[in-house]
């Protein structure tokens, strides 16, 4: 059986790659779920993985949700709508609710559809690339079905309540110009240089200390809802911290010899 999840780690760069191609990646099987989260999970707790890529293999980057499996019986939908609301639980919100605890910083590099749940998965990286060739469509409506997978919280605040609304509600697709333009991605390349660009831009967070570049990833999102002063408290805690680690002497000492720093994550 071929990998549905493919690994490759290069240095302190991990490489996560949704591997369904004939069914354009969709995340919503349980398996794929498991594996993405054990994946994610793992790269967490190594403080040598500094940056995640994550895309798709064939030409998209995911399908979202399995169409087929929305019947009665497929899987997600069960004869007892309570229990329905239970496989949502126990399925696809496992993702966003663990993309918004990892410390690690997550890079989509995102080639071809991201549709609904994909469009969504995009959305609960840290960094979105894409290429020319890329399509996001929050696509649900088309289906009579709203997004069950965080896609209300998270798309708005990616970009902004008045776009996130007329991509909830109309389902339409945007290419890769229109989603730069919104600010649903940072960066288009062409197709050929996409991966290129994600292991650049993984290589470059990469060269930081690892402990701060956690913590500044942990204070961004805890700042999507918490008050200034929280987060100054917060930040407070979190700089005593990162005083104390052997980096942040090395930066300093770097700086002042004039010389390039030496990072080992201590």
């Amino acid at each position: 059986m071929t990998d549905i999840l493919l690994q490759e780690r290069d240095g302190a760069v991990l490489t996560l790659t949704l591997n369904m191609p004939e069914r354009r990646n969709p995340i919503t099987d349980p398996p794929m779920i498991d594996a993405l989260c054990d994946a994610l999970q793992a790269a967490d707790a190594d403080i040598g993985v500094r940056a995640v890529i994550l895309t798709g293999a064939g030409g998209a980057f995911s399908s979202g949700g399995d169409v087929k499996k929305m019947v009665p019986g497929g899987g997600l939908r069960d004869a007892l709508p309570a229990q329905t609301r239970r496989n949502y639980k126990a399925g696809i919100q496992r993702l966003p609710i663990l993309f918004q605890a990892l410390e690690v910083p997550v890079i989509a590099a995102i080639d071809g559809p991201a549709i609904g749940a994909g469009c969504d998965l995009a959305c609960m990286c840290d960094i979105r690339i894409a290429a020319d060739t890329a399509k996001f469509a929050e696509s649900f409506v088309k289906l009579g079905i709203i997004p069950g997978d965080g896609g209300a919280w998270l798309l708005q605040r990616i970009v902004g309540i008045s776009k996130a609304t007329e991509m909830t509600l109309t389902g339409a697709m945007i290419d890769a110009a229109e989603a730069l333009e919104c600010r649903l991605v940072s960066k288009v390349v062409p197709v050929a240089d996409l991966m290129p660009a994600a292991h650049a831009m993984a290589q470059r967070i990469a060269a930081n200390p690892p402990h701060a570049v956690r913590m500044a990833k942990r204070l961004l999102r805890q700042a999507q809802d918490a008050s200034l002063s929280a987060v100054l408290e917060m930040s407070a805690a979190m700089q005593a911290l990162g005083h104390a680690t052997a980096d942040h002497g090395e930066a300093v000492a770097a700086f002042t010899e004039r010389r390039a720093p030496t990072f080992r994550g201590d």
